[in-house]
């Protein structure tokens, strides 16, 4: 099998360019890939569109922050989606003063457009949202008396996600609630970068212990700062 290029955070950052659609693997600080994730601020790509699962923590008081929290703080999206904002003061501040545009999705919605990305499919169809503001613009379908709402799936030019694990062949196995948006946006992005905590020789993972097969990872990046 053929082994997948390792290559520093810098070169990852380096495939991101100014307004490229980035998925952001994460639930908070949990797997989020944050080398990468710094790597990228210390380059300054700009214009860039952020799917993710929540902007991590700004905390203005504290001064807490964490994960694309960073990118945000150095205005490197023009636009954010995600499912919650609530911990980063600086994306509320954005939003509000109209700085960068933020839509909001519901949790569960945004990961199943994640894989409806990935798997091909045309959009599906959900209650969630139905009587609310999250219907504006969209369609409503009625099956057998009930009304959905008609999702569209998403892709991105990039994803970059983090795995507790690689095989030199790419294949990735994650750790524990790290799991969460990373095999599903691993399948949906022209280009993924999953960074690692450890690389081990192909054959060293038992297949049954895979999470996401090497096909779906283009590059490999050793991590530096861990969860």
């Amino acid at each position: 099998m053929i082994e997948k290029p390792v290559i520093s955070a810098a070169d990852a950052a380096g495939k991101i360019k100014e307004g490229d659609c980035l998925m952001v693997g994460g639930f908070l600080n949990c797997g989020s890939p944050h080398t990468i994730i710094l790597a990228l601020k210390a380059k300054g790509t700009k214009n860039l569109t952020l799917i993710c699962n929540d902007t991590a923590v700004h905390d203005f008081k504290s001064g807490k922050i964490s994960g694309v929290a960073h990118l945000i703080q150095g205005r490197q999206f023009k636009k954010i989606i995600a499912s919650h904002i609530g911990t980063n003061q600086e994306t509320q501040r954005q939003m509000n003063a109209g700085e960068t545009e933020v839509e909001l999705i519901p949790q569960g919605t945004l990961a199943e457009q994640v894989r409806a990305g990935g798997a091909g499919l045309g959009g599906f169809l959900t209650p969630t949202g139905v009587g609310t503001e999250v219907a504006n613009g969209k369609q409503v379908i009625v099956v057998a008396h009930k009304p959905y709402l008609l999702e569209l799936p998403m892709k991105a030019d990039v994803a970059i996600i983090k795995a507790r694990k690689a095989d030199k062949s790419g294949n990735l196995v994650f750790n524990g609630t790290a799991r969460n948006f990373n095999p599903l946006m691993a399948t949906a992005a022209a280009l993924v970068i999953a960074e690692v905590e450890e690389i081990v020789e192909t054959g060293e993972i038992d297949p049954n212990d895979i999470h996401t097969p090497s096909i779906f990872v283009d590059f490999l990046v050793k991590a530096e700062q861990l969860d």
